[in-house]
């Protein structure tokens, strides 16, 4: 059997590639595996890593702006695809894989494409709670979208064609229980609070918490684990801030990281989790069946974030905030609240679950066995 993956520019698209073709790969270990990706970063970076071989194409994504310099990118778009559409038939025809799986991002296009044109079956997944542009013209060409959340259906061309799988999570979310966990890492007596957004920081959100963390150090109403980002420099400038509100040195209750290594453990024991609200961490919250406040980035193309987040809110599964509109007191407040009524935190734990799928992957597998006609 030889599977063709295509994915790229993001660990949000790469690490559910990653995943599927980690399982397929106990399943049928003389398999081949092929990885077509965009030449960005962290793509070079995490699938040569993981032990797979990568094809690059000449490929770039649409912008939205009509400034003239994105007009030209544009332009040049135009004409990478011609180029692509070359460089995918190369690859399909050295290959020559039983399926082609695209997980997100541009790259998607053109290899799915020539794929399905040459009858070779073909799948594209969806994390997203409203699908991006690649989804949505690969939705009328590709044998299966599988999607994370019910609403993707009804954006597809072929809704028929549209099943719900989730997103694969990482093994180490799915090992410990609440209680296993903080015994583990030692966090008894005070509701543990686990807070990130995203490994680079985020300067307006990081300034937010600085208040967030004055007012619980005064508190101690909670165990709180905050990741700040942007490695050192993300700790010193939280460390100005709290100097400047007068805070200095932290209580044992607050735990102040630029990164936090284990999240698997450190979210599986949590009460409570503030957060971005990603695809991929969406799909770790309620695999884990965990509450969380989501303040989502205001600075994703087409407002993503957001449409996840709202999907979550809409059936009682999270509390979001706007980060235009949120303060490090009313966060401080919100998670207070919550913490104090169990009741309405075990309600959101209980909506969250019913959201989450902890064998994504194997549901994953199951579609792509049955199209290569392999289940």
């Amino acid at each position: 059997m030889r599977f063709l993956f295509a994915c790229g520019g993001t660990a949000g698209h790469i690490n559910p590639a990653l995943a599927v073709a980690n399982r397929l790969r106990e399943l049928f270990p003389e398999a081949e595996f092929m990885f077509v990706g965009s030449g960005r970063a962290m793509e070079n970076r995490l699938i040569p890593g993981a032990g797979y071989p990568l094809r690059n194409i000449t490929v770039t994504g649409f912008s939205r702006s009509i400034k003239p310099r994105d007009i030209k990118h544009n332009i040049g778009t135009v004409k990478n695809l011609s180029v692509a559409k070359r460089e995918c038939g190369e690859i399909l025809d050295s290959f020559k894989p039983d399926i082609a799986v695209g997980t997100g991002g541009y790259v998607c296009y053109p290899i799915l494409k020539a794929a399905a044109k040459r009858r070779i079956p073909t799948v594209i997944h969806e994390s997203n709670a409203v699908p991006g542009l690649t989804t949505k013209l690969l939705s009328g060409t590709v044998d299966r979208v599988l999607a994370a959340f019910p609403s993707v259906k009804g954006h597809c061309k072929r809704p028929e064609r549209v099943e719900l799988t989730g997103t694969p999570v990482r093994e180490d979310f799915l090992k410990l229980s609440r209680e296993d966990a903080k015994r583990r890492l030692g966090l008894t007596g005070k509701p543990v609070v686990v807070s990130f957004w995203g490994s680079l920081g985020a300067d307006g959100m990081n300034s937010k918490m600085a208040e967030f963390i004055m007012l619980n150090s005064r508190s101690g109403q909670m165990r709180h684990i905050h990741a700040t980002g942007n490695g050192d420099a993300g700790m010193a400038r939280m460390i100005e801030r709290l100097n400047s509100l007068g805070v200095y040195g932290l209580p044992d209750w607050e735990d102040l990281r630029p990164y936090i290594d284990n999240m698997g453990t450190l979210m599986a024991a949590a009460d409570l989790v503030l957060c971005r609200s990603g695809a991929s961490t969406l799909a770790e919250i309620t695999a884990l069946g965990r509450a969380s406040v989501l303040v989502p980035s205001p600075n994703v193309t087409n407002d993503q974030q957001t449409k996840n987040a709202r999907e979550l809110e809409r059936v009682g599964a999270a509390v979001v905030l706007a980060e235009k509109d949120c303060t490090g007191e009313q966060l401080y407040n919100t998670v207070v609240g919550l913490l104090r009524d169990r009741d309405r935190l075990s309600a959101i734990e209980k909506e969250a679950a019913s959201l989450g799928v902890r064998d994504a992957c194997g549901r994953i597998v199951n579609v792509i066995l049955d199209l290569a006609h392999l289940s």
